[in-house]
């Protein structure tokens, strides 16, 4: 089944499965770009968390470094100090770039700033009174109270920044969870619709498929009935068939009878009283015995013609003289008339009257077939009994022809065949260009016994 017929029978199929695909595919991406934004914006949070982190640990160095200078002096560690200046400038570059343009911790932040600034301005006036030296006056406060108070407000304010962080870590993972879930609940959408289209279609295939049945059936049953009235017909053009041929025979046997009687007794009745009026002649008019002569000749090849018509119409010899002598007669009458060789081999075979005539008639039809059509030069003909059958053959080593094609006796070959069937038996021909024709017909033999 191709999509075009799919689509025609179910119009709603591929419009659902095309909708399910499309919303699923953008679900899918949309909710990646979501978490994928999500994700940056707390691997962003997770950064400014580590550098406010980063900060108050760049202070407390600068504090120690501060304060161990002061108790000790060591110039080395005025770098470390000066190195946590430099780190605590870079976080708050870094924290400007990551708060932008919000208001509330951007406003936090410049506190930060400025908590921060002071209390390194501090540090660093400690260390410069250090060095002028009032390094008595310096040590205990360096050391004790120094940017007390800052350091607090720098913790406090680092606190608050880390706060806005956390809340914008649980707005980020809450935004993330709702992604998620917003995806498991399209998908499941989606997959409820595709599992809607994939029933219609399985239904409207399951009815195409009961549709397809029925008109299987349909056809089938159609198929059932012509063939059931293929065979009605046959039964009745063979029956038909049995009747013409019948017919055909018993009008065959009153035209012989006519024959027989009427012309028969006319032509009788023609040469007695030619024999009467020769006597009266004798002697007398010697021309018109001759003449008389010629007409008596004439009245037996009359009378011949009309014994060999008889016998054409009405085979006696086949119910005085029986089937193979009827054969053997016809054989040889046809070898005589046409120059053909004829070959015979009959036996006795078991047959009733209307299947001997069967048998006759269709030697009698391929004989002639032969005669018109065939310019062969010999004929076998055979006649035989095989497992209950009487075979019947006629060969000759004519020109042949090709079965498949129509022939202009093919109507002589059809009456063949339905004069065998209508006696229940097959005949079949084998016929090649050049190779000659073969008719082998076999017939039921009958509980007749043997003549």
């Amino acid at each position: 089944m191709d999509v075009l017929t799919v689509v025609r029978r179910s119009p709603i199929v591929l419009p659902l499965a095309l909708f399910a695909a499309g919303a699923m595919v953008f679900i899918s991406e949309a909710s990646y770009w979501r978490s994928i934004d999500s994700l940056d914006a707390m691997g962003t949070i997770g950064a400014a968390r580590a550098s406010i982190h980063g900060l108050k640990e760049s202070i407390l160095d600068a504090e120690t470094a501060q304060r161990d200078y002061l108790l000790t002096g060591r110039k080395e560690l005025l770098q470390a100090f000066d190195s946590a200046l430099g780190d605590v400038e870079e976080t708050f570059r870094v924290l400007d770039r990551h708060y932008g343009e919000d208001p509330d911790p951007r406003a936090v932040l410049a506190q930060l700033r400025a908590a921060t600034a002071t209390l390194l301005a501090r540090l660093a006036a400690a260390i410069r009174r250090h060095d002028e030296g009032n390094a008595n006056a310096t040590t205990g406060a360096s050391v004790s109270d120094i940017g007390r108070p800052q350091e607090e407000i720098v913790r406090a304010l680092s606190a608050k920044l880390l706060e806005h962080e956390a809340a914008n870590v649980t707005t980020s993972r809450d935004e993330l969870y709702r992604t998620l879930m917003l995806g498991r609940m399209g998908v499941a959408v989606l997959s409820g619709i595709s599992l809607l289209a994939m029933f219609m279609y399985l239904r409207q295939s399951l009815a195409l498929a009961a549709q397809r049945r029925g008109q299987q059936r349909l056809v089938q049953s159609e198929h059932d009935r012509l063939e059931i009235e293929v065979i009605h017909r046959t039964e009745q053009l063979t029956e038909l068939m049995q009747h013409l041929q019948t017919a055909r025979e018993d009008e065959r046997s009153r035209l012989a009878r006519d024959l027989h009687d009427e012309l028969g007794a006319l032509l009788t009745s023609a040469k007695l009283d030619a024999a009467r009026i020769k006597p009266r002649l004798a002697g007398v008019a010697p021309e018109a015995l001759e003449r008389l002569a010629h007409l008596v000749a004439t009245l037996d090849s009359v009378i011949a013609l009309k014994r060999r018509i008889i016998e054409d119409l009405r085979p006696s010899a086949l119910i005085h003289l029986g089937l193979v002598a009827t054969l053997e007669i016809l054989a040889r009458e046809f070898a005589e008339r046409s120059g053909i060789q004829v070959h015979c081999s009959m036996v006795p075979v078991k047959l009733g009257a209307a299947a001997e005539l069967t048998v006759y008639r269709l030697v009698q039809e391929a004989i002639t077939n032969i005669t018109k059509y065939a310019k062969a030069s010999h004929v076998w003909l055979s006649l035989s009994s095989r497992d209950g059958r009487v075979e019947v053959s006629v060969r000759d080593d004519g020109v042949g022809f090709d079965t498949r094609s129509k022939l202009r006796s093919a109507y002589g070959l059809v009456g063949m065949r339905y004069r065998v069937e209508a006696e229940h038996g097959t005949l079949s021909l084998e016929s090649a260009p050049g190779k000659g024709t073969a008719i082998l017909v076999k017939l039921p033999e009958s509980a007749l016994p043997v003549a």
